[in-house]
């Protein structure tokens, strides 16, 4: 065990815990964070996406030590203030987007990292973007719709 220092969510969390430990397991059992999820272990659905440095990462397998005192942002400190959802957030409810709630949260986030990190975004730029994550509801089409408003959002 050793001391790890973490930026989440723009709260500094002095941890004492084994430096290989993956991020995901920290935000979630000792940060009780529940929006990255557990899905797959491996880098593959796309359910434990956080923003380190803006940038949409996995989270299952990251160790914590890689990522300490860098800027780590999860699905709940998107929102801009109290009450007040991210334009990507709230775009997601506007165009209702989400289904079961799982992929949300790699949704969101792997959204949220693509604005951060591309100026122009057509459907193809969109699409490449988002394809780190594993979704099966079937609201791709309200997904992409989410995403292109939220960039609307973003141009005013």
């Amino acid at each position: 065990m050793s001391n790890v220092v973490l930026n989440v969510n723009g709260q500094a969390h002095s941890l004492d815990i084994d430096p290989q430990t993956p991020l995901l397991y920290v935000l979630r059992n000792q940060l009780s964070l529940n929006g990255p999820k557990f899905g797959c272990g491996m880098q593959q659905c796309g359910a434990c996406m956080v923003l380190i440095d803006g940038k949409a990462q996995y989270s299952c397998t990251m160790a914590v030590s890689s990522v300490e005192k860098k800027p780590i942002t999860t699905l709940e400190g998107l929102a801009a203030a109290p009450g007040k959802l991210h334009p990507v957030q709230q775009s997601f409810l506007d165009e209702q987007a989400a289904q079961c709630g799982y992929c949300l949260n790699g949704m969101v986030i792997s959204a949220v990292g693509l604005l951060n990190t591309s100026v122009h975004l057509d459907d193809a730029a969109i699409r490449k973007g988002m394809q780190r994550v594993l979704c099966r509801c079937g609201s791709q089409a309200r997904v992409m719709r989410a995403i292109k408003r939220a960039i609307a959002i973003r141009k005013k």
